[in-house]
C-alpha cells in the first residue's frame, strides 16, 4: 500500500479540497501518512491569491522537490489554485513534478497516479477557470479536530472585485444542493462534528442559482435541524446581499451562533469605487447599524485591503476612522498585492511597498486597541466555551473558543480547570488581552 503526504496550503475552501483529494486517495487504495520521508506520492495542494501565497507555495514545492531527490521511485503532485493558474508555465520550469491538477480535475488523481509511470501521461492542467462540486460519494477525510468541521456551500464567485484573481481561477457561482449540504451536515455531526463553519467565495449568494431558488437563510435553518450540531457559523459573506431573512435567522435560530465575517475591503467611496466594491461608507455604515439592530450582541469579523493603487492619505484616514466609529470585533488587514490578469493590475499610483505597511500597522494598531476594550467588556462574565485542547506551550489548562471566535483567525480561551477536547463548559472571564481572553470552567459538559 503506498503511502501519501500531503501538504495544504491558503484557506479553508482549500483545505476541504485537500480533504476530499485524501478521501479519494484513500479509497483507492493509498495510505495516507503525516510523515514526508515515508511518502511515496508527495502532493502540495497549492494557493495563489496573493503574492505571498504564490511565493510559499513555490516554496513548499521546492522543499518537496528535494525530498523527491532522495526517495527513488518517490512522486510529486502539484495541485489546486498555482496549478490552475499557472500550470502549463510550471510544466515547463518544473520538470521534476510529475503530475499537476488544477481547481477542477483534482479528484482525477488516483487515476492520473497510475499514469505516470509513462512520462508522456504526465496530466496537463485543466485550462482556464474550474471548480467541481462533489457529490456525496466523493469521500473526505477530515484533517482537523473532529468536533470542529468547514462546510463548503458554493463554488467560485460571479464579482468582478478589481484586486480580486479568484473568478478566473475557480469560475462562476454555483451552488451546491440544500439536500446535499444537508446529507453532508448530519454525516459529519454523526462523526461527532459539533460546530460547523460555512465557507464559500461569496456565501451571501448561496441558492440564488439554484432551480428553484433558495436563500442562505433557507440553507440555515434546514441545516440548524441536524442533530448533534451545536455551532454554525458564517465565514465570508458578502455586504450587499446580507438580506433581512438572514439577520431574522441568526437572530432567531440557536444553533447559528451571533458572528458575521464579512470583508468589506475600504470605506473611501474613491477606493470602493476603484475596487469595484459598495456604493459608499456612508452605506456601509448602513448596513452595519441595520445588522446590529436585527442581531443584538451579533460580533462583526472584517478585512480591509490598505494600499490600494490610488489611495491617498486622506482615503487611508478615512478608512481609519471607519473602524474607529464601528468598532469592529475583530479585523484583518491586508497590503494590496498587485495581481497580473485583475483589472487593479494596470491603474496607475501603485502605492509604495513601506507605505503599505506602515498604513497596515496602523490600522492594525487602531483595531487592537479596539479589540483590547471589547474583551476586557468581558470581564466576570460567564461564557460557552468549545475545549480544543491543551494549550500549546504550556503546562495551563486546555484552551478553547467562544462562539464569536472563528477557528484559526480569532483570538482564544485559555481556561484553567480540566476538561476534554470537544466539550463544551461554562467559564468565567478573568482576564481580558488584546485578542484573548483567560477564564476559569464554572461547569463541565454543559
Amino acid at each position: 500500500m503506498e503511502k501519501v503526504h500531503l501538504v495544504s496550503l491558503g484557506c479553508p475552501k482549500n483545505l476541504i479540497d485537500s480533504e476530499l483529494m485524501l478521501g479519494a486517495l484513500t479509497r483507492a487504495g493509498y495510505q495516507i501518512t503525516d510523515q514526508p520521508a515515508e511518502a511515496g506520492v508527495l502532493v502540495v495542494n497549492t494557493c495563489a491569491f496573493i503574492e505571498s501565497a504564490k511565493q510559499e507555495s513555490i516554496d513548499t514545492i521546492l522543499e518537496a522537490a528535494e525530498l523527491k531527490k532522495n526517495g527513488p521511485g518517490r512522486r510529486l503532485v502539484v495541485a489546486g489554485c498555482l496549478s490552475q493558474r499557472y500550470g502549463a508555465e510550471l510544466r515547463e520550469q518544473l520538470p521534476e513534478v510529475d503530475i499537476f491538477v488544477g481547481t477542477g480535475n483534482f479528484l482525477d488523481l488516483p487515476d492520473l497516479l497510475r499514469g505516470t509511470e509513462n512520462p508522456q501521461n504526465r496530466a496537463i492542467p485543466y485550462p482556464g477557470a474550474a471548480h467541481l462540486l462533489p457529490g456525496l460519494d466523493a469521500p473526505r477525510m477530515l484533517t482537523g479536530a473532529s468536533f470542529s468541521a468547514y462546510l463548503k456551500v458554493s463554488e467560485g464567485c460571479n464579482h468582478k472585485c478589481a484586486f480580486c484573481i479568484i473568478p478566473k481561477i475557480r469560475g462562476l457561482h454555483e451552488s451546491r444542493t440544500v439536500d446535499d449540504l444537508v446529507a453532508e451536515a448530519n454525516t459529519l455531526a454523526a462523526s461527532g462534528v459539533r460546530e460547523l463553519n460555512l465557507i464559500a467565495q461569496d456565501l451571501t449568494a448561496y441558492g440564488r442559482d439554484l432551480k428553484p431558488p433558495s436563500s442562505l437563510a433557507a440553507l440555515l435553518r434546514a441545516l440548524a435541524e441536524t442533530d448533534g450540531l451545536r455551532w454554525i457559523r458564517l465565514l465570508y459573506c458578502y455586504p450587499n446581499m446580507v438580506t433581512d431573512e438572514l439577520l431574522e435567522t441568526i437572530a432567531g435560530v440557536e444553533k447559528i451562533v451571533n458572528y458575521i465575517d464579512m470583508p468589506l475591503q475600504h470605506a473611501d467611496d474613491g477606493m470602493l469605487r476603484a475596487m469595484r466594491r459598495e456604493r459608499s461608507g456612508a452605506a456601509l455604515h448602513k448596513l452595519l447599524d441595520r445588522i446590529r439592530r436585527r442581531v443584538p450582541g451579533i460580533a462583526l469579523r472584517s478585512s480591509f485591503i490598505v494600499g490600494f493603487p490610488g489611495e491617498t492619505a486622506a482615503a487611508f484616514k478615512r478608512l481609519v476612522e471607519f473602524v474607529k466609529t464601528e468598532q469592529f470585533d475583530r479585523v484583518g488587514v491586508f497590503t494590496y498585492s498587485r495581481e497580473e490578469n485583475t483589472a487593479a493590475a494596470m491603474l496607475s499610483m501603485q502605492v509604495p511597498e513601506q507605505v503599505k505597511r506602515a498604513r497596515r500597522a496602523e490600522l492594525m494598531e487602531t483595531q487592537a486597541a479596539i479589540s483590547l476594550e471589547k474583551n476586557r467588556s468581558l470581564l466576570g462574565r460567564e461564557v460557552e466555551v468549545m475545549v480544543e485542547g491543551p494549550a500549546p506551550d504550556s503546562v495551563a489548562g486546555p484552551v478553547g473558543r467562544h462562539a464569536t471566535q472563528a477557528p484559526e483567525i480569532d483570538g482564544s480561551v485559555f481556561l484553567t480547570g480540566a476538561a476534554e477536547s470537544g466539550q463544551f463548559v461554562r467559564a468565567k472571564i478573568e482576564r481580558a488581552m488584546t485578542y484573548d481572553v483567560s477564564a476559569v470552567i464554572t461547569a463541565a459538559n454543559v
